[in-house]
């Protein structure tokens, strides 16, 4: 029991480390690089990134630190030095998770919809409807998920330091 309760600290450690790496690799270098990018451009490369990033690594990483952090959570559950953190982990894990599929998923869906970046009659208003909530909501699934991390780590700390 105490080897899957370890695993499962460590999984949802790692997956809520890649998470919030890829989500603050956007907020510090890629949306501020994109800033500065014309608009057909900036559409063109949301568009894309959105394509390419619904592969099965990233799902199975994504989905995966969802079982993770359940697993996390339930393997612990009778040991409140770790228990606490994991919980804590979970919460901010599903907040990053809700973040991504009820505000950037669907963001990213009328990005796709809005068709190819050269028969776009006005990139600007798309990329204004786009990019500002888009950018703000991923710094806030950014937080969260480094939120799950160190909860989850601190979970681990906590796991290690009790003898059972």
């Amino acid at each position: 029991m105490r080897t899957a309760r370890a695993a499962a600290l460590v999984a949802a450690v790692v997956t809520a480390g890649l998470m919030a790496g890829l989500f603050a690799g956007f907020a510090y270098s890629v949306m501020p690089a994109l800033r500065h990018a014309s608009d057909g451009v900036f559409v063109e490369v949301m568009q894309q990134i959105n394509v390419v990033i619904v592969n099965p690594l990233f799902m199975a990483l994504f989905m995966g630190g969802l079982a993770a952090a359940v697993a996390a959570v339930l393997t612990n559950w009778r040991f409140p030095t770790a228990r606490n953190w994991a919980i804590a982990g979970f919460f901010c894990y599903l907040l990053m998770f809700a973040i991504t599929t009820g505000v950037s998923v669907p963001l990213n869906d009328k990005l796709a919809a809005a068709g190819d970046p050269a028969q776009i009659a006005d990139l600007a208003a798309v990329r204004a409807r786009f990019e500002g909530p888009w950018v703000a909501w991923n710094i806030a699934r950014a937080v969260a998920s480094a939120g799950a991390l160190g909860c989850f780590a601190w979970a681990l700390v906590r796991f290690g330091r009790r003898p059972l």
